[in-house]
């Protein structure tokens, strides 16, 4: 194939799957091709989507894209452009789309327009106002296209880490700035937030009569305690998770506390000053933090990327052979003059079950902690440990969750309570990314209906982030 020529190729999505067994042979052909794949409705009737809001989905590299697309939703359009240079990643994301589409139970009906060339960027900078553009994958470098999507006039839907490096802070500013004054609405996958646990977590810590007012602690005894351990190999919708080589490479994935870590910064937030907006310049102080490897040796390196040796972009992290990968770190920052400790961690497969997270909020009646360990057979449970005589209080409290949450019931384990959870209202991690959607989706109706402390919370969650990272490496 000459270079910089075009190919349109027309296949349905059985065709994609056909496509990702032959990964090997069409990354070959990629060479400055600009490939348009067209994904047509195995029905004969005609697409009435003209009304309806258009999903552009930009250089899918990690599965969280596809879990935006689990399902349908009313407001979007069945018909997704899809803008991303030819490769593995653009193939798994094709691969996983085919499975929903297929699947017996349930199956969505996406219609991709796959415009696959390395001009890529250019040709979203063409597309109409007014779509969402979903960004999942590469961090170094996401801030500049969201900027890009911002500028054509598309709302963002942004995985985790929109950045990882704090000289970025000034280009996140100024893209929610543009984005208030467009009345575009850019948010990030903040998925946690839906989660039942999470929510009664927020109800007990908002109720005087239960947990009181926020203890600040102290740099050795902390007010608020956040650690969370994710694993490199994991099962994702049924099937082994692989991950991209450039995965590894912590200059363009980010370090753990720039990753992972902007999720229990978002949840410490969230949960310590609710409806309240920081000022990430005025209200963090970060300070210390530390950074540590997990080693990943050539054959899990190979198993998880299917790649047979290490790509030159890794070399500075080898060391005999094995793969030093900086995703572990721990911060300790004042907030508002809370303390608060976080840890992340990656480890290589988990004893049982799936990522875990623990936590521990102090107040001045009571203990809110977080749990998942094997005492609760690795799946989180809420517990308060009473500092004061709050039993009635929790019951009352309990008794009025229960007509949003039926089911729920205060537990008695010695001198602490659990917090019972039926397993009909608990929330999957992967069901989590449609909530998050559709709730996205309703601001996008209304820009106004986003609440203003978003923007500068936002800010808030990466000063932490990517100041510890920066602070760590020193």
């Amino acid at each position: 194939m000459t270079k910089g020529a075009n190919l349109r190729l027309s296949i349905g999505l059985k065709g994609c799957g056909q496509l990702a067994a032959r990964r090997g042979r069409y990354g070959r052909i990629a060479d400055g091709s600009k490939i348009t794949i067209s994904s047509p409705h195995n029905s004969s009737e005609p697409l009435a989507c003209h009304a309806l809001t258009s999903l552009v989905v930009v250089d899918p590299g990690h599965f969280h894209a596809t879990l935006v697309q689990q399902q349908m939703y009313p407001e979007l359009s069945p018909v997704v452009r899809v803008y991303a240079p030819l490769g593995p990643d653009l193939i798994d994301y094709l691969s996983r789309m085919a499975r929903y589409n297929r699947r017996p139970q349930a199956a969505t009906d996406w219609r991709l327009d796959v415009h696959a060339g390395p001009d890529f960027l250019d040709r979203l900078r063409d597309e109409p106002p007014g779509g969402v553009a979903i960004f999942s994958g590469r961090n170094r470098g996401k801030i500049d296209r969201i900027i890009a999507a911002l500028e054509a006039g598309l709302h963002v839907l942004a995985d985790k880490p929109a950045i990882i490096e704090p000289a970025d802070l000034p280009r996140l500013e100024a893209a929610l700035t543009m984005a208030n004054e467009q009345q575009l609405v850019l948010a990030d996958m903040m998925t946690g937030r839906h989660k039942t646990l999470v929510r009664l977590l927020q109800a007990l810590r908002c109720d005087l009569e239960v947990f009181g007012d926020p203890v600040p602690g102290t740099g050795d005894e902390p007010g608020v305690l956040l650690s969370g351990v994710h694993y490199l190999r994991k099962v994702v919708a049924g099937l082994p998770n692989p991950r991209p080589a450039w995965y590894f490479d912590v200059t363009e994935q980010g370090e753990g506390l720039a990753d992972t870590g902007v999720h229990l910064v978002d949840r410490g937030h969230e949960m310590l000053f609710p409806e309240q907006p920081l000022d990430w310049q005025q209200d963090i102080e970060i300070l210390a933090a530390s950074r540590w490897p997990t080693p990943v040796s050539l054959s899990q390196f190979r198993e998880l990327t299917g790649e047979g040796k290490w790509p030159d972009d890794l070399a500075p992290w080898i060391r005999s052979d094995v793969l030093e990968y900086l995703c572990n770190g721990r911060v300790d920052y004042r907030v508002r003059g809370i303390y608060v400790r976080l840890e992340v961690r990656w480890d290589w497969q988990a004893e049982q079950g799936d990522d875990t997270h623990h936590a521990l909020y102090r107040g001045t009646r009571c203990r809110l902690a977080v749990r998942q360990g094997p005492a609760e057979r690795f799946r989180p449970e809420l517990y308060v440990l009473p500092d004061e005589n709050i039993g009635a209080a929790l019951q009352r409290r309990i008794t009025e969750l229960q007509s949003s949450h039926p089911g729920i019931a205060v537990e008695t384990l010695g001198s602490e309570w659990r917090i019972a959870i039926p397993d009909a209202i608990r929330i999957s991690h992967d069901a989590t990314f449609g909530a998050f959607t559709r709730r996205f989706l309703a601001c996008v109706t209304d820009p106004a209906s986003l609440p203003a402390r978003e923007r500068s919370n936002l800010l808030a969650k990466y000063r932490v982030t990517t100041g510890a990272v920066a602070i760590s490496r020193r």
